[in-house]
């Protein structure tokens, strides 16, 4: 397993992001953050570089901020046949890399749609379609916390990198080429992650929608 973050413009709350992940994960998978900051706090540098120089992640720097090219590149430098792509401003559960990869196995979905809840959210609130305790088919993922394997990513060409800025419903484009080739996206609730919704950084830096 892979696991892919892509960053822009975060600070502590992605140090706190790998902290969570790498205090379970390392020992089962590679931790790939693909950082688009020009520029980060010295604090924060010197994590990321101390983490980096441990090799407990691999530490990506890209000039030119684009979710879906982010996603592409971290793919393609990718050891793991399994990708599993989360936010930066995220507390995951402490199951969930297990939850993605049990998922994948049982049900061989093209694509496990994991459980994202918004600060706003409660652990029993079940109306927003990704926040509900059920498993269930969908027809879209969010781009927070979803895994895929990397043969089935590239088989379709990756992500469309023609999507700018916010890059506003990329994974709703994905999902019709996964679906139009007899796919399936698989929602399992307990590859459970909470989002922060953090302010600063990430796409809300490039507008809303």
């Amino acid at each position: 397993l892979s696991i892919i973050i892509p960053t822009y413009g975060r600070e502590q709350v992605l140090v706190d992001t790998l902290d969570s992940l790498l205090g379970y994960a390392k020992q089962d998978c590679e931790v790939i953050l693909v950082d688009q900051t020009a520029t980060h706090e010295p604090e924060v540098h010197t994590r990321l570089e101390y983490w980096s120089q441990q090799e407990a992640i691999c530490w990506l720097r890209q000039t030119v901020p684009s979710i879906p090219m982010a996603m592409n590149r971290g793919a393609s430098e990718a050891k793991g046949e399994l990708l599993l792509f989360l936010d930066d401003d995220i507390v995951p559960d402490s199951h969930l890399h297990i939850a993605h990869i049990l998922a994948q196995e049982s049900h061989r979905g093209d694509i496990i749609a994991g459980r994202v809840l918004q600060p706003w959210h409660e652990d029993s609130h079940d109306s927003d379609p990704f926040t509900k305790a059920t498993a269930e088919i969908k027809e879209e993922f969010m781009g927070g916390n979803f895994s895929i394997r990397r043969e089935k990513l590239f088989s379709l060409g990756g992500f469309d990198e023609n999507f700018k800025g916010a890059a506003y419903r990329f994974e709703r484009e994905f999902s019709d080429r996964i679906l139009a080739t007899g796919g399936t996206i698989w929602y399992e609730p307990t590859a459970l992650i909470r989002h922060l919704h953090y302010q600063s950084g990430g796409t809300r830096s490039r507008g809303d929608h």
